[in-house]
């Protein structure tokens, strides 16, 4: 995979894309349960005792790309040229692409004791995130030389751009310590299967505008994963020569007024990457590489080859290195309403933060799910940090014992992107119009998908089974009762 300050690429190798997903809060969803790990998937005298997803892959999409970039990113995907009018040359423009991926291949959780009301549970899951900052020019160079009425630029290439992909196997335990509150905790050891991350520093570029060349100048440092050799997907299989593990921590009360507050520490951990790894110190300052044909048809392969030979064939350290993952503090806030006073009609609106522990990212949600019978319509609202205002929907079909749900949390953006694809399968583009359109707050695509399904014997409460349950806590709720008195608890 093409790894330098290409950033855009990643649309083309990665509409996989992703990130934290609001719209399974408080569902009762296996899926919820592993994300969010002091959820409950069982009810008593309702569900049968285990649930699986039957190798059915749960996951969430999610890109998003803002700033001046987004029409010539969209006009290169979809009609093979690049609409460059919006791009401001040396104005010190930057634009932000941010993805995130959580695929889950196999969950499976057991009811394992009314003696403290326990829930254990097993998965794998591979996830992917990435981010990255880079200027109009970086992508404007990429059409020739038309948008550049200059002949020599500094500093216009300092971008930096990073993703990491593992593989997480993550075992969970939850406990109903009380009649008001729950603990769960989800313990994955991880398996990195890619690594890469740019960053630079310093840059020039000097036309020779009548030969169609350009000299390039770069100074910084990258990082490599050793791979031996094999592609992205021939790594994905769990080896844990890269090793690493993280902790999910949650916990879920219920208040005496109705309300459920949740607050739970996601995929907090590290990854260790192999002694054949690579980091790249580089510095071309006084040896410039000259970047050839700039008008023709091949100059989106010069320039990366040019670039990609100062950023990792030059000076080169092996050597192993830890990074760390992306983990999320979240904090929610929820109440269920009764609709018309039938149980089986319901709305719950939920309100969520979700801070990332390791960026800047912050994020507000508001989820507000209306359930009549079996069916569950989801409108989902969230706003970042970075001004960007989402609105998504899903679609659920959930019973006692099994589960279906598909959504989106970008709709408009989504089908816009979608419509743009369409739209470009069906035109040839006999003109490449440079026309100049105000760029949206962003362009992104979001997409998930879920099922599960209970089976074996139901659970029974005390009264209907014939197990006398001696009602004795879980290893969590004696601990809970080591640190608060028991008096304490009985008093909630």
């Amino acid at each position: 995979m093409k790894n330098f300050l290409l950033v855009f690429f990643f649309l083309l190798f990665t509409v996989r894309g992703f990130s934290q997903q609001f719209s399974q809060y408080n569902t009762g969803t296996l899926y919820d349960s592993f994300e969010n790990p002091s959820q409950k998937v069982f009810v008593a005298d309702t569900s049968k005792k285990y649930a699986f997803n039957f190798l059915f892959p749960n996951f969430n999409a999610n890109l998003f790309l803002t700033g001046d970039v987004q029409s010539a990113v969209k006009s290169r995907l979809f009609s093979s040229y690049y609409n460059t009018a919006a791009l401001q040359v040396g104005s010190g423009k930057n634009n932000h692409l941010n993805l995130d991926a959580n695929v889950y291949s196999l969950m499976f959780k057991v009811f394992s004791s009314f003696d403290g009301d326990q829930e254990l549970g097993v998965a794998l899951n591979t996830k992917a995130e990435g981010r990255g900052l880079f200027s109009d020019e970086t992508v404007a160079i990429l059409n020739g030389p038309g948008s550049f009425p200059g002949n020599n630029y500094t500093n216009i290439f300092n971008d930096n751009f990073y993703y990491q992909v593992y593989q997480q196997i993550g075992f969970t335990y939850r406990e109903q310590v009380d009649r008001r509150f729950a603990l769960g905790i989800k313990v994955s050891a991880l398996s990195g299967v890619d690594y890469d991350k740019v960053q630079i520093n310093s840059s020039r570029l000097i036309f020779d505008k009548p030969n169609d060349a350009a000299t390039l100048e770069l100074q910084g440092k990258s990082y490599k994963s050793g791979n031996d050799g094999k592609s992205l997907a021939q790594n994905l299989l769990p080896t844990f020569k890269n090793p690493g593990m993280s902790v999910t921590i949650g916990s879920t009360y219920k208040t005496p007024d109705g309300f459920t507050l949740q607050a739970n520490i996601k995929d907090l951990g590290f990854i260790h990457w192999n002694k054949t790894s690579d980091i790249y110190i580089f510095n071309n300052f006084g040896s410039p590489v000259t970047v050839n044909g700039l008008s023709t048809p091949h100059r989106e392969d010069s320039i990366y080859n040019k670039a990609n030979f100062i950023v990792s064939k030059t000076s080169k350290v092996t050597t192993d290195f830890a990074t760390a993952t992306n983990g999320l503090l979240e904090l929610s806030a929820s109440k269920t309403y009764i609709l018309g006073g039938n149980e089986t009609s319901k709305f719950s609106p939920t309100l969520i933060a979700s801070k990332e522990l390791m960026y800047t990212g912050f994020t507000a949600a508001l989820v507000a799910p209306v359930q009549i019978e079996k069916y569950v319509m989801t409108l989902t609202s969230s706003y970042s940090d970075l001004k960007l205002f989402n609105l998504g929907g899903q679609l659920m079909i959930k019973t006692a014992n099994s589960e279906f749900f598909i959504g989106s949390e970008k709709l408009y953006q989504t089908g816009s992107l979608i419509y743009s694809g369409l739209k470009s399968s069906t035109a040839q583009v006999q003109t490449q119009p440079q026309t100049f359109s105000t760029p949206g707050a962003f362009t992104g695509a979001d997409f998930f998908i879920g099922f599960s399904f209970k089976f074996g014997p139901i659970i029974e409460r005390d009264m209907n089974s014939s197990t006398m349950h001696r009602g004795e806590k879980g290893f969590l709720g004696k601990l809970f009762e080591r640190i608060f008195p028991q008096d304490e608890i009985r008093n909630n």
